[in-house]
């Protein structure tokens, strides 16, 4: 196949930007393998395939990036790893979660529970509903502590004002005793951030951890992650649909449409040579500054009902380089280069002239 487009699609996003939060830590171990994994949800309409043969792998300190509209399944494929997903009407219909050796999906409920908030951890959206406005910074940073080591008394105390500091919360040791109310925004996701990262898990989820937040506290949590990352080796899997921050932030990513990844790779590969119309199409949609436009660009059309996808490629309603193979049999991953891999069958042909 002829090589892809050598031109960056988005001069006003640079993958290069994610320097600026320091130096990759990415280590070759892997912590995490997602395989095949199939997440259905039942309705009135029929089956929903929320998440449908999703597989990629993590490695200690990296930060794999998982992105794409709402509705994509990037939130399902978080809960999936985190077995949270609500049952009814979802359901984990197949696949695995290797966790530091262990098949989460094949562990009881009881053992998940000795799992979820130890080894793996998740920081949510919206710290107001995260946390809880009855209970103090104190009880709700010591619970996991409490529940997965043990600890009682001093320890305990210790450990929390500990992980307080680890997220640069100033005076903890007077700051455990404020409740959600009492703190800001900004300050309220970073106790979030305490909770998950209290009992120093192997692998962090953040689901769009910076919606809520103002772009000047959004620059600095993104910062903490990644001093947090550099000092322990923890890896982050970041979901967001802001490729601003998948910039910053992101070793990999896993683009998503319709349930499943359809481009997977280097950050840079990402950002420079996107092989798949989706990932162009999202990229294009960036504003850039150096650019006056009367119009934003749009992707045309709207994502698929996951009930009643069409054949062939899921995007190929709106894809500006469709074929007719586009529209009867869906793709397989092609590899355009080393570690960077797309489902389209018109691969080399993204970014050049139509």
């Amino acid at each position: 196949m002829a090589g892809v487009n050598t031109a960056p699609t988005s001069p006003g996003i640079r993958a290069q930007d994610r320097d600026s939060f320091g130096p990759s830590t990415v280590r070759e171990e892997v912590i995490l393998q997602v395989k095949d994994l199939r997440t259905y949800f039942t309705t009135r309409w029929g089956t929903v395939k929320a998440v449908d043969g999703v597989s990629f792998d993590l490695r200690k300190g990296e930060t794999l990036g998982i992105v794409g509209e709402s509705g994509s399944g990037k939130s399902v494929t978080s809960l999936s790893v985190m077995r949270l997903v609500p049952s009814p009407p979802g359901h984990i219909v197949g696949g695995q979660v290797i966790l530091d050796g262990v098949d989460l999906l094949q562990l009881s409920e009881s053992e998940m529970s000795k799992v979820r908030g130890d080894k793996v951890s998740m920081i949510l959206q919206d710290p107001m509903t995260a946390l809880n406005p009855v209970f103090n910074v104190e009880n709700q940073v010591g619970e996991a502590i409490r529940i997965h080591q043990g600890l009682r008394g001093k320890g305990l105390l210790d450990k929390i004002i500990d992980a307080l500091r680890k997220v640069r919360i100033p005076a903890p040791e007077t700051r455990i005793k404020d409740y959600p109310h009492q703190l800001s925004g900004g300050m309220r996701q970073r106790v979030v951030g305490a909770i998950g990262i209290s009992c120093e898990p192997l692998v962090l989820i953040a689901d769009e951890p910076t919606t809520s937040l103002d772009v000047t506290i959004q620059a600095a949590y993104l910062r903490l992650l990644k001093e947090i990352q550099a000092e322990t080796g923890l890896a982050i899997i970041f979901i967001t649909h802001d490729f601003g921050i998948v910039a910053k932030m992101c070793d990999r990513v896993a683009v998503m449409y319709a349930g499943k990844i359809v481009e997977f790779g280097d950050v840079r590969q990402i950002f420079n040579h996107p092989t798949h119309p989706y990932t162009e199409a999202l990229l294009s949609s960036v504003p850039k500054l150096e650019e006056k436009t009367d119009r934003l660009y749009a992707i045309a059309g709207q994502p698929p009902a996951l009930y009643n996808l069409p054949p062939g490629c899921s995007f190929a309603p709106r894809c500006p380089y469709v074929a007719d193979r586009c529209k009867e049999e869906y793709p397989p991953m092609f590899s355009s280069e080393e570690r960077h891999v797309t489902a389209c069958w018109n691969w080399d042909k993204v970014g050049k002239a139509q």
